[in-house]
């Protein structure tokens, strides 16, 4: 490997990519370098934004020719710090924006093969377009960019229907750390020659390599869509409506989510356009979707029946249902917000966890006692996918804390919180990855033998270490 300075390693960008797609100072880098919380800051030798999947190619090979650490970077929305550089000033973020075009939509085979730079909301709308459904759902889906969605397995508001981001992908296109180019993008839905490969890259949050195309699943849109807002007493009371909505909607459930009281309360004070959907408070809120291949009417009259059911025998206290579509986006509009109508109250410790469905309530109500008993006064925001046990459980800081003084017991406060967790035969990352920010966790929770067998798969894949060091696993 050559050592090069950092003036000769931008020219040479630069003549791959284009001088005015490599940045090396401010104000250019400052969106690049600072992560959505605002936890990690890094300090980048440059940013630049390569045009094609060759370019993508000939940057790779001279990052491993220079021994230059290399960061992929989508829409910047990750929670774990794994798109962001660290602070050594040496590592390269390799920024897929530009790559966003759609190679090849196939309606009657229901896919379409999109680079990783495009963002989700426009992969919905290219299928929407169509009268066909993508159905990843995130509340960053108007900056957040299919790439990363794929590298971090995302998860959002569609799995309990849909399944994750790994269920949504048939096939991929990478680059792999010598530079070559795998074309991966296979349409089939049946093909068992050998090995999954595309599920390495799938999750592996770019550390095995750099994804520049993706083939994803498209649904038939749905006919018909309901969504209810329901006020209920408990976790409990939650769960049992979730079954009673799962055993008599099946398939057409295609969103069930749970919110607090005190998370409404933000979404409404800090979200634009947010308003209480019912008339009297409620400790706990579910957000209920019906689908129906049928039409509205249908999806309406399965919507009555379970929430009629629900109200006869105290299940829930109060319930609406959306009468159009604007109804039904602000319902998700309130929920999409949560995390973001955290920020104005202060400092805010995330948790994103799962649990086996039948044991949230406990999670629940353990957790809330718990960092309760450590810190008079702390704010549980516990909200998420109950339909896929996933929950975020969120605290925001005491009203009139210090910031900084609240934060700093971030370690002691994830230690209660993560040994509930795993008491519950749980995970300590149900779909936000490790990242940097959980790595030294995954060595607590992780057996041996499961750590060896990912570190030889980056050795396999990466053996100089140039696809984001210090994420996940370390070699």
């Amino acid at each position: 490997m050559n050592s090069i300075t950092n003036t000769e390693l931008t020219d040479r960008l630069a003549a791959i990519a284009g001088e005015r797609h490599v940045f090396t100072g401010q104000p250019e880098t400052e969106r690049y370098i600072v992560e959505w919380r605002g936890l990690y800051r890094g300090n980048p030798v440059a940013v630049v934004r390569p045009g094609s999947v060759a370019e993508v190619a000939s940057i790779v090979r001279l990052a491993r020719e220079t021994a230059t650490p290399i960061v992929p970077q989508g829409g910047n929305t990750g929670l774990v710090g794994a798109q962001v550089p660290d602070e050594s000033g040496r590592e390269l973020i390799v920024s897929m924006e530009r790559l966003d075009k759609l190679r090849d939509l196939d309606v009657d085979g229901r896919t379409a093969t999109i680079e990783a730079g495009m963002i989700l909301e426009k992969v919905q709308q290219l299928a929407d377009d169509h009268d066909l459904l993508f159905p990843l759902a995130l509340g960053s889906q108007g900056s957040c960019r299919i790439g990363g969605n794929i590298s971090t397995n995302a998860g959002g508001t569609g799995v309990l229907a849909y399944g994750n981001t790994r269920d949504l992908v048939l096939g991929l296109e990478v680059v792999l750390a010598n530079g070559d180019i795998w074309n991966g993008l296979s349409r089939l839905r049946k093909d068992n020659t050998g090995y999954d490969l595309k599920q390495l890259f799938i999750g592996g949050e770019g550390t095995l390599g750099l994804i520049t195309a993706a083939v994803v699943r498209l649904y038939p849109k749905p006919r018909g869509q309901r969504v209810a807002f329901a006020g209920l007493k408990s976790p409990h009371h939650v769960l049992d409506l979730y079954r009673a909505a799962d055993k008599s909607a099946g398939r057409s459930l295609t969103g069930f989510e749970i919110m607090p009281r005190i998370g409404l309360e933000f979404a409404i004070s800090h979200l634009d356009g947010a308003r209480d959907p019912l008339a009297d408070p409620h400790p706990w809120y579910v957000l209920m979707e019906i689908s129906s291949n049928r039409g509205d009417a249908d999806a309406t009259a399965l919507a009555e029946d379970i929430l009629a059911a629900a109200l006869d025998d105290g299940t829930a206290d109060d319930a609406v249902i959306s009468q159009s579509q604007d109804q039904a986006a602000a319902f998700w509009h309130i929920r999409h917000g949560m995390s973001e109508s955290q920020k104005p109250q202060g400092g805010s410790i995330k948790h994103d966890v799962s649990v086996p469905v039948a044991r949230v309530p406990d999670l629940l109500a353990r957790a809330a006692k718990a960092v309760e008993a450590f810190m008079p006064g702390i704010r549980p925001v516990m909200f998420g996918h109950i339909g896929d046990g996933n929950i975020h459980l969120n605290v925001s800081q005491p009203v009139g804390m210090e910031k900084q003084a609240f934060l700093a017991e971030t370690d002691r406060i994830n230690e209660l919180v993560h040994g509930i967790v795993l008491d519950l035969d749980g995970s300590i990352s149900a779909e936000h990855g490790i990242g940097r920010l959980k790595r030294h966790l995954l060595e607590e929770v992780k057996s041996d033998v499961e750590l060896e067998m990912m570190r030889q798969v980056k050795r396999a894949l990466d053996p100089d270490n140039i696809f984001s060091p210090g994420r996940i696993v370390t070699i």
